[in-house]
């Protein structure tokens, strides 16, 4: 049987991200999003629901939350859901908690001055899909020749 495990989230940061490393030095970045919902009940009137999601982001997607993020800036994120478990050490129950684990970064909003790209992803370069502005050849839609060698054709037939 075929197993899936992937979320896609947008939301605002809800405090800055906590940046730590282990002991063997690799970034590990803690970030919590508000992500909202706006829907309308059967009266057709307006509701809002707010969900809280903690991230946890790895090597260089840490750095760079650390980094380019803070409290209620807007982010993209793609990963995986991982279930923490622990005894409670007051109470000496177990607990648990679902968490993200973000496999990609895509910063939203206004671009930083000096900022490069925006989409920080740890998958291999043959899995990643390169940005927008980073793809080779003319946009889709548009002509490849240059807009002064365009000339208009009057025979079309419709």
């Amino acid at each position: 049987m075929a197993n899936l495990n992937k979320v896609m989230l947008i939301g605002n940061l809800t405090r800055d991200p906590e940046l730590r490393h282990t002991p063997k030095g690799t970034a590990v970045a803690e970030i919590s999003l508000a992500i909202n919902r706006v829907w309308k009940d059967e009266q057709g009137q307006k509701q809002e629901d707010t969900t809280y999601v903690d991230v946890t982001l790895w090597g260089r997607q840490a750095e760079v939350a650390q980094q380019y993020l803070a409290k209620g800036n807007p982010v993209y994120i793609e990963g995986r859901l991982n279930l923490d478990s622990w005894d409670d050490k007051a109470t000496g129950q177990k607990r648990s908690k679902l968490k993200v684990v973000g496999e990609a970064l895509q910063l939203l909003g206004s671009k930083p001055s000096g900022g490069s790209g925006g989409n920080y992803s740890e998958r291999s370069p043959q899995q990643s899909r390169p940005a927008p502005a980073e793809r080779s050849g003319p946009p889709q839609g548009a002509s490849a020749a240059p807009a002064d060698d365009f000339q208009e054709d009057d025979d079309i037939p419709f």
